[in-house]
């Protein structure tokens, strides 16, 4: 019982902290999905982006992060499965943001199952943008 008094603090600031990460990515969500272009999906293969011949330096300085930030992402969320928190939520954000070989084909499977589609269009409607193809 000593033990739990001593990181009580702990616990509370942890609380915290997934109260804000939940909040945050609900409040995230539509804003993202919306950026999302609707032809997107479409193409077998993810077409190469604009960065990587205008701006190679900045784009290499992105993915870093963004890879970073998926990692640091994937980590909370496992701990979160034992601890309070949004875990698989986490987990799930972390795995979107880091670059992995299939990554593309794996996107494509999830947003092809029609619950999923019907609940990113519903957003996009929100948003009032036209629905993925």
């Amino acid at each position: 019982m000593e033990m739990l008094e001593k990181y009580q603090h702990l616990l509370v600031w942890m609380g915290i902290g997934s109260a804000f990460v939940f909040a945050i990515s609900l409040l995230s969500l539509p804003w993202l999905v919306a950026l999302i272009p609707d032809d997107y999906f479409v193409p077998k293969k993810r077409q190469p982006s604009q960065w990587k011949a205008q701006r190679p330096l900045a784009r290499l300085i992105v993915l870093i992060g963004k890879n970073c930030l998926g990692y640091v992402l994937l980590l909370g969320g496992i701990l979160m499965l034992f601890l309070p928190g949004q875990g698989l939520l986490t987990m799930i954000t972390g795995l979107l943001l880091v670059d992995y070989p299939g990554k593309f084909r794996i996107e494509r499977k999830i947003v092809n199952t029609p619950a999923v589609l019907k609940s990113l269009n519903w957003l996009r409607a929100k948003a009032r943008k036209p629905p993925l193809i």
